[in-house]
Formats: C-alpha cells, structure tokens, sequence
C-alpha cells in the first residue's frame, strides 16, 4: 500500500477508498480501493481536455492533480471520467466520481444538490462571435440571435432572461458542436464563461476567426463538487486549494492554460473556511 498523507487528509483518502470500494465496477474507483476518480471535462481547451492520445490537460485538471496529491493519491491513482455540465450533479449523487473539478459555477440551485469546496477560480460570463461579426457590439444585440450554450449550463438562460429576451437559444450537447455551428454561420453567438470561451478561440484551427465579446455579463465562482454531507472531504480540498495559491501553483496552473490566449484571469478568490 502506498504512503498517504497524515492527519485529516489521510482519513479523507480512507473515506474515499472506502466509497470506491462500495462503488465497484460503477466508476468510483478500483476494486482495491486505491484510485480516486474525478470528474472533468473533456472538450473544454484551457479548462478541462482529453487529448486524442489519451492525455488530459488544463487548468482543472491542473487543480484536481493538485488537489489529489494532498490527499495521498499520485498521478498513476486517478481515473478521469467525462462530467458533462448536465451529468454533475448526478454522478456525485450516484458516488460514480469522488469529486467533480469541471468549470462548475456555484449556485444555491446546485447547493440543493451537492457541496461544493473553494471557490477556487473567478470568471465571467461572456460571448464568443465570428471575429468579422460587427452586429454584436452589446449584450442586448443578441436579440433576434441564434444564441448557442450546451444542455445543463446556465449561460444562455442567464441571457436569455436577463439581457436578451428574443434570442433564439439553441443547446447542444458539447461546446464543441456550438463552435462548429458559430463557424459555418448556423450560430450566430456563444455564451459561457470567458476562461472556456478564451480555450476554445485559442486553438490552432481557430485562430483569428472568433473574438470575445468582453462583456462581463455575470461572476461565476467554481467550485469543487463533493457529494453532499461529505464535511471531511470538502475541508480537505478547500485545505489543498489554500496551499496551492500560497505555494504558487495556482498562478503557474492560470498562466500556462490561459496565457497563449491573452486571458488575463482574476486574483485567486477567497477559498471558504472550514465547515462544521
């Protein structure tokens, strides 16, 4: 068996191999215990990404390696599992992930739901537009848009109900589907938060073809999904996300996944105390 950390993080890492165990084949973790399984994005650039090797890269999946090195886990222990915006919720309920580190924003909706540990990212909602389109220069020019966000996300209602009342809202499965759909002109805008959006616009078969529209239409804290109740394993990942910012590591995880896009990020956010 290998070494775990000591202290509250070792018995995190027990209760966690203790959840996998009971989860089996249904993807907590192996049947030894000794894997923890994350949930992540995998179409997100910058953010969450499977490559086609097989890899995974960005700056959440920077945060959950981070995070599951404190609690006793190397590398070679973690399985990343696809957590689409709409699945989240439901693969914490169903203990198929011991925690879910994918561009999730914190609301009292999903606090209903499940815990969230940090916050430990701050973005903004934004737009991304065909970089010749001069027809949105505002948020209320998207009425009368075809507005494109993925099923599960908050985004375009965020919009459509606030900012835009007559855009035609259109929700696809990937944000990857609504960049295909933006750049054969069948979308007219997409809307989610700009740390996604920058990724995206950043990729090699992108470049120079979209802009954001800057307009900073709302603050979305992510946060680390953890099933609900579960106190010890939030405080030790809100423990683990205070020592990466003073330890750097944060900063280096921002700069190296959004920097080649000429994103600037906002200061790290207060990480909450420990609860109760």
């Amino acid at each position: 068996m290998k070494p775990r950390k000591v202290s509250a993080a070792a018995a995190a890492a027990l209760t966690l191999s203790l959840a996998a165990t009971a989860c089996g084949s249904g993807g907590g973790g192996s049947d030894d215990g000794r894997k923890l399984t994350v949930g992540i994005k995998f179409d997100q650039p910058g953010v969450g990404l499977k490559t086609p090797d097989g890899d995974y890269e960005g700056f959440d999946v920077d945060v959950a390696r981070y995070v599951a090195r404190q609690l006793g886990y190397a590398p070679s222990d973690i399985v990343f599992k696809e957590a689409k915006s709409a699945d989240r919720e439901t693969l914490l309920q169903r203990g198929d992930v011991d925690f879910v580190v994918a561009s999730y924003s914190i609301n009292d909706e999903r606090r209903k739901k499940v815990d969230f540990a940090g916050p430990y990212f701050l973005a903004h909602q934004d737009v991304l537009v065909r970089a010749g389109d001069d027809s949105i220069g505002s948020p209320a020019d998207l009425n009368d848009k075809k507005l494109c966000s993925v099923t599960g996300s908050t985004s375009a209602q965020n919009v459509k109900t606030k900012l835009a009342p007559r855009a035609q809202l259109q929700e696809y499965g990937g944000y990857s589907e609504c960049l295909t759909g933006l750049e054969n002109g069948t979308i007219d805008a997409v809307t989610t938060d700009d740390a996604i959006l920058a990724g995206y616009a950043a990729q090699d078969q992108f470049k120079d073809k979209f802009r954001l529209g800057g307009f900073k239409l709302s603050d979305e804290l992510y946060g680390i999904g953890v099933k609900k109740g579960d106190t010890a394993l939030r405080n030790d990942i809100d423990a683990a996300l205070r020592k990466m910012v003073r330890d750097s590591a944060w900063k280096e995880a921002v700069e190296a996944n959004f920097g080649p896009a000429g994103y600037r990020s906002e200061p790290p956010p207060g990480i909450a105390a420990p609860a109760g």
